[in-house]
């Protein structure tokens, strides 16, 4: 299971950014963090078309979809879409990761249980302003 964001386990950090121009002030190999919606679309192209790593947020099963076709690296799920999402994601074969975002680890055991490819706690996540 991947884990970023936790006290012990040193990680990645994803970088919250509200335009193009933003990721210019991320540092290289960062994963850029995004909210999916249409007012992102433009972001998430470039990055697609880019090569810049990037996460998505969702809120129900279609943007999960979206979110492989754009070659998300990982898809950001509520606790209540994991399960859903991970079947989905193991049946057709999603490059992208499922990540569950959380704010205790108990919540980790849960989430390991069901087979979730990781967890990311909200401290893992840094906003950039343009």
């Amino acid at each position: 299971m991947l884990i970023y964001g936790h006290r012990f386990i040193p990680s990645i950090h994803f970088y919250h950014i509200a335009d193009i121009d933003s990721i210019q002030n991320t540092p290289p190999s960062s994963v850029i963090y995004l909210p999916f919606t249409e007012d992102n679309l433009d972001i998430i192209t470039h990055a697609n078309q880019n090569s810049v790593p990037f996460a998505l947020k969702v809120k129900e099963v279609t943007q999960i979809l979206y979110a492989s076709s754009f070659n998300a690296s990982f898809i950001v799920v509520p606790r209540e879409l994991a399960s859903t999402a991970q079947k989905i994601a193991n049946n057709y074969l999603f490059d992208a990761k499922i990540l569950v975002s959380i704010k205790d680890e108990d919540e980790i055991e849960d989430l390991a249980v069901l087979g979730v490819d990781g967890v990311i706690f909200t401290n893992a996540i840094i906003k950039i302003n343009s």
